[in-house]
């Protein structure tokens, strides 16, 4: 296994326009349609840098910052930006087009963690990554913020959820 790799040999592209199937009543893109965009390509940029099976481990908040419209097109972009020992962070960008006027707008920012897998399901050693770019530094350095934000976010809700436990009424 390679010891180290780039943020750019992790980056994926995925461009998809927006059909009448995939909005709402207001003709916007679905929140649910767009956090699936954002897994799956955050699941690719993933298994591109460990070339490992991964899982999702999180997502940290998705604020949509712009409407999705239809017939626009929407680009997501993505990369690792921060490596633990089997957990790799994913940075994704979501851009909207509108195809006629050329207009753009950052609609989205979201991180998540995914971990990589072995063949019998359990967590395997990822390469560490290697930040080049400003930006890529950038969020290399403030990552270690953000995981320990997650770590916070992950207990209080496994306290929660054994405060609200599995009882009925459904």
């Amino acid at each position: 296994m390679t010891t180290e790799k780039k943020c750019r040999d992790s980056f994926v592209v995925k461009t998809s326009k927006v059909l009448p199937s995939d909005t709402n009543n207001n003709g916007t893109l679905f929140g649910g349609k767009l956090m699936a965009y954002i897994d799956d390509i955050a699941s690719i940029s993933s298994m591109r840098h460990s070339r490992r099976n991964i899982v999702t481990a999180s997502t940290d908040s998705v604020d949509f910052l712009h409407p999705i419209s239809e017939a626009s097109a929407v680009c997501l972009e993505a990369f690792v930006t921060y490596t633990g020992r089997t957990s790799m962070e994913v940075f994704v960008k979501v851009i909207a087009e509108d195809l006629l006027t050329g207009d753009r707008n950052v609609c989205a920012l979201s991180f998540l963690t995914m971990v990589a897998i072995d063949e019998n399901g359990k967590p395997t050693p990822v390469p560490q990554v290697v930040p080049e770019t400003d930006v890529e530094k950038q969020l290399f350095t403030t990552a270690a913020a953000r995981a320990e934000n997650r770590k916070r976010r992950r207990k209080e809700t496994s306290s929660l959820a054994k405060d609200f436990g599995t009882g009925l009424p459904w």
